[in-house]
């Protein structure tokens, strides 16, 4: 379906940058591996560095980007930080993507079914 040239023409340079820099944030598979972790609920940092064997300084860097972006939530709890996903628009966009790569290439579809069904999961 092609967006309409009115639709088009709502989408300023400043607003393409906002998308873009949204996208650059999900662009890293070390932040998808968070993200993921994040659809079962809230980690703190050390669960999710446990979860995804990321190094600290590395989970923290990418923390702070998707926090930055909009993408994930934080709070404190006493020492820790608990992270979570503050933008539920997210797994709507997972399930998309997935769901095309899925249908565009059917040799792909088992490997994305579990991650398109956990997001689904997730936003209900």
């Amino acid at each position: 379906m092609k967006p309409s040239n009115e639709k088009a023409s709502l989408l300023t340079d400043e607003a393409l940058e906002l998308i873009a820099g949204r996208f650059r944030a999900l662009s890293e598979p070390s932040r998808l591996k968070l993200i993921r972790e994040l659809l079962g609920g809230e980690l703190s940092v050390t669960e999710l560095m446990e979860r995804t064997g990321l190094g600290q300084a590395n989970t923290s860097r990418h923390l702070q980007t998707l926090t930055d972006a909009g993408i994930l939530g934080r709070r404190k709890e006493g020492l820790r930080v608990i992270y979570y996903v503050g933008d539920p628009g997210i797994l709507t966009l997972c399930e998309h993507v997935c769901g095309s790569i899925q249908r565009r290439h059917a040799s792909h579809a088992a490997v994305l079914e579990p991650v398109v069904r956990k997001t689904r999961t997730a936003a209900d």
